[in-house]
């Protein structure tokens, strides 16, 4: 198939950024002709024609016009399916890998101080994010939509009334063997954490909407029981962190922190469904994370993990890491995380919406 794939914006280290990277090599080595519509990019995806799409202006007035940039490119070419990973304009394909816009706002009023609730929602940029969703997730514009759990489903078919039939679950999938790779020892000694410490681990940027500050204010709970905290990704550090809490910022061996880990904890206040928990549990290390992530859905109680129902019950959060204490490691998981799966029914939606285009 000669594809057209779209995304915006790529860094190193970002959860959609790395499964982009991770499905076009897939796609290439399955022998597809493929095209990726973007911005700006870090690196040259091997195989890929690049087509670069040039805008300027405000912040609040960018993400319409980079789909409007899009829109204008793909008419001059022809293609067997467009796929975006991007909210944009007209597409065979749209996965929805960020969620619903309108109810992350929800969710981040909900869990905002309250000094700070009447301002989440204002700005252009959040006006001009909604209204472009209401584009995106239009069914004359999208054919079909992949989804990376239910929840999100759930939330695009009460939000915009898309139909259920054209919505397809799909799963994020990880390089499994990667991350059973790690090396424990010399992990733990590179950041001074001692045989006998038990070591939580969270992961990625972003830390208001990922729930650090919960998790911080859960590890002061454990204080003399030899609990500590390694934080892996980059952001604002919170004020008065426990000398308990390490630091790393980004790490590109981040399957060396899941080995050096006892308890991967994340708990975000709205999250489609986080790679970070694929990664992790590929590691063989239970979860715990919040019921406004996607990933909980493939979490078994007490098996692999733990799903907390608020990220702001600090109690909860607490009991769970001192239940995982006592457990042994590693824990396994009944479903299949792999890419190889991913990309598999990935393709099976691609090529679903191409014989569609064909009739």
């Amino acid at each position: 198939m000669k594809l057209a794939l779209i995304r915006r914006k790529f860094s190193a280290t970002g959860g959609a950024e790395l499964y982009l990277q991770r499905l076009l090599r897939a796609l290439v080595e399955n022998g597809h002709e493929v095209h990726l519509f973007t911005e700006s990019w870090q690196g040259n995806p091997e195989g890929v024609t690049l087509h670069p799409v040039a805008i300027t202006g405000s912040r609040a007035g960018l993400p319409l016009k980079f789909a409007e940039a899009v829109k204008r490119e793909l008419e001059t070419q022809s293609f067997d399916c467009v796929f975006s990973l991007e909210r944009t304009i007209r597409q065979n394909v749209y996965r929805a890998g960020d969620g619903v816009h309108r109810i992350w706002l929800e969710r981040r009023s909900e869990y905002a101080a309250w000094w700070k609730k009447p301002f989440v929602s204002s700005g252009a940029f959040h006006r001009n994010m909604q209204a472009l969703e209401v584009r995106t997730f239009d069914p004359v514009n999208t054919g079909h939509i992949i989804v990376n759990s239910d929840m999100v489903k759930r939330e695009i078919i009460d939000c915009f009334n898309f139909p259920p039939g054209r919505i397809h679950l799909i799963r994020n999938g990880v390089d499994t063997d990667r991350f059973q790779r790690g090396l424990r020892a010399e992990t733990r000694a590179r950041f001074g954490v001692k045989e006998d410490e038990f070591l939580l681990l969270f992961v990625g940027s972003g830390w208001e909407r990922k729930g650090l500050g919960y998790l911080i204010e859960a590890l002061r709970t454990q204080r003399g029981q030899k609990v500590r905290l390694l934080v892996v990704g980059k952001g604002r550090k919170p004020r008065g962190v426990p000398r308990d809490v390490i630091f790393s910022g980004p790490m590109t061996d981040t399957e060396n922190a899941y080995a050096a880990a006892d308890l991967f904890v994340f708990l975000p206040v709205y999250e489609p469904s986080a790679n970070v928990c694929f990664e992790a549990l590929s590691a063989g290390l239970p979860v715990v994370t919040t019921a406004q992530n996607g990933a909980a859905e493939v979490i078994q109680e007490g098996v692999n993990g733990s799903v907390i129902a608020r990220p702001d019950d600090i109690a909860a959060v607490a009991n769970a890491i001192r239940f995982w204490r006592k457990q042994s490691r590693p824990v396994k998981t009944a479903f299949d995380l792999s890419l190889e799966r991913n990309v598999s029914e990935t393709l099976a939606v691609l090529e679903l919406a191409a014989r569609e285009q064909r009739r």
